[in-house]
C-alpha cells in the first residue's frame, strides 16, 4: 500500500533528487536472529555465518553476517526515511563491493549520495543511480556499492 498525504506519496519523485544530495539513516543494530532468519529465508547456511565453533578457526575469528543481509538492510532503511515511499517503480541495479564484515552487534548506518540522474520517461520516470556506503559503529566502510532505482516523474498536473 503507498503511503498517502493529502498531497500524493511521501516519497521523492524523480525531478526532486539533486545530484550530490545525501541521505543518512539512523542506525540498526544487527543481531544473531536477523543472521539466523535471513539464512532460513535465503537457504544461505554457510557456516561463517551459521556455525560459532567452526568460526573461531576461520580468519574472521568470529560469525558474520551475510553481505546480502547488509545490502538488504542498506535499501530497509533507505526506505524508512520515506523518500521512496510511494515513488519508487522499481529497484534496478546493484553493484557491490564487501570490504569489513558485520558482526553481531554492529550497529550499521547508510549514506546514499546521488550519483546521477538519467531521465526514462517511457518507464514512467527516470533512473536515479545512488553510490551507498554501509558505515559501522566505529565509522569504518563495510560495503561499497552503486544502486540504481526507477522512480516515478512528477504528475504533470504537479509540475
Amino acid at each position: 500500500m503507498t503511503a498517502l498525504t493529502e498531497n500524493g506519496p511521501l516519497g521523492l519523485y524523480y525531478e526532486e533528487f539533486d545530484v550530490g544530495q545525501m541521505l543518512v539513516t539512523r542506525g540498526r543494530t544487527v543481531t544473531e536472529a536477523d543472521i539466523v532468519q535471513f539464512g532460513t529465508l535465503t537457504g544461505d547456511f554457510n557456516p561463517m555465518h551459521m556455525d560459532a565453533e567452526y568460526c573461531k578457526t576461520s580468519f574472521m575469528g568470529k560469525r558474520v553476517a551475510h553481505g546480502m543481509l547488509g545490502i538488504s538492510y542498506a535499501i530497509g532503511q533507505l526506505y524508512q526515511l520515506g523518500v521512496l515511499d510511494g515513488t519508487i517503480l522499481a529497484f534496478r541495479e546493484l553493484e557491490a563491493k564487501f570490504s569489513v564484515p558485520i558482526f553481531i552487534g554492529d550497529t550499521i548506518t547508510i549514506k546514499a549520495t546521488v550519483k546521477e540522474k538519467k531521465d526514462a520517461a517511457r518507464l514512467g520516470g527516470g533512473m536515479v543511480k545512488f553510490d551507498l556506503r554501509i558505515i559501522n559503529q566505529e565509522g569504518k566502510t563495510i560495503t561499497k556499492a552503486g544502486i540504481t532505482l526507477l522512480m516515478a516523474s512528477k504528475p504533470t498536473d504537479e509540475a
